[in-house]
């Protein structure tokens, strides 16, 4: 109802904004129609789109669908933007009937509060962006700015990283990772970690800090920080080249490094008589000695260790030995398995 006194429509439509009022019905999956605002509010709980696709995302989504659950969450209602294909997000979705919608989304309209971005791989378009009076959140897997881009787990191990995190961003159009920084919380990398072990352990700290940041979020964004080009790195996506070891170029620790990042996507390669070769099941270093200590190892060398069946390549840095225990290496055309180990001479 409009009021007639001067000024009062304004008063009314700002009630409107902050109370919630303006309602309509929606139809859920099993054909009920339930009472739904149609505008935005203007804090908790509120009305989530999510966009995902792999296990790290299925974190955030699950604890979002447990917040929508129970009393006091911050979610009212939850619905989930995903690729196609046979993806975790849209497993987790199925399995907890939550709405799905195809890429790009349609009817998004007045429909969402908030839009929650975690492992997506697509870029947001500003006309999407801007149908979200709260804007859209990126849990981002690292500290930003360092490692913007697709694979900043990855990177964070292969580079040696101590100490890495999880930022929690707005989205802003036309360029990945470089929106304001919302909240953001620290993450100590363990000793000899692969990246599916810091990727799990991630996964859970940024699900915990996007519910964090969602029950604050107007104060949160009220003290957004933008990013500072001091410290910018980049992750680009692994590929095929990176799995390749040159004994020449390579420390121990630089390939051990190697493997915990990549290995679990893509063996290892290197050259063995003129043929490439895979290396598989790296697990650190060790110590050995050489029978001759006069001789200088020259990177690439091969020492076989009697007492356990292993093969020592020598790296880089001599007289570092690289290892590998039960390293499988084997070629196309060769069917003599050989046994590696990662040591250190003495």
């Amino acid at each position: 109802m409009w009021m007639k006194t001067a000024g009062g429509s304004l008063r009314v439509l700002h009630l409107l904004q902050n109370c919630c009022i303006h309602s309509g019905w929606r139809r859920t999956d099993g054909g009920q129609r339930r009472l739904c605002r149609l505008m935005s509010s203007s804090g908790p709980p509120w009305r989530l789109l999510f966009f995902g696709t792999d296990h790290f995302a299925v974190e955030s989504l699950k604890l979002l669908n447990c917040s929508r659950s129970s009393s006091g969450g911050v979610v009212e209602s939850l619905e989930v933007v995903t690729l196609s294909g046979d993806v975790p997000v849209k497993r987790f979705a199925q399995q907890n009937r939550l709405p799905l919608h195809s890429w790009p989304p349609d009817k998004v309209d007045g429909q969402f509060d908030v839009g929650v971005v975690v492992s997506f791989g697509c870029l947001l378009p500003e006309k999407l962006i801007n149908k979200f009076p709260h804007g859209i959140l990126n849990v981002h897997p690292s500290l930003l700015p360092r490692w913007r881009g697709s694979a900043p787990i990855v990177h964070t191990i292969l580079h040696g990283d101590a100490v890495t995190g999880v930022t929690i961003i707005q989205i802003r159009p036309h360029r990945f990772d470089v929106g304001p920084i919302v909240n953001q919380e620290l993450h100590p990398v363990p000793e000899k970690c692969t990246v599916e072990e810091l990727g799990a352990a991630l996964a859970s700290k940024g699900a915990h800090l996007l519910i964090d940041t969602l029950m604050t979020l107007s104060e949160r964004m009220a003290h957004k920080r933008e990013q500072g080009q001091t410290g910018v790195t980049f992750a680009p996506k692994i590929n095929t080249s990176m799995s390749f070891v040159v004994w020449e170029e390579q420390t121990c620790d630089q390939i051990d490094r190697l493997y915990r990042s990549i290995g679990f996507r893509m063996p290892l390669r290197t050259i063995w008589m003129d043929k490439t070769v895979q290396l598989l099941d790296f697990v650190g270093k060790c110590h050995i000695s050489l029978a001759d200590h006069r001789t200088q190892p020259v990177p690439g060398s091969v020492s076989y260790q009697k007492e356990s069946s292993t093969l020592a390549v020598c790296c880089k840095v001599c007289p570092t030995l690289l290892n590998s225990k039960i390293v499988t290496m084997y070629a196309h055309s060769i069917h003599t398995v050989l046994q590696f180990t990662f040591c250190h001479c003495k």
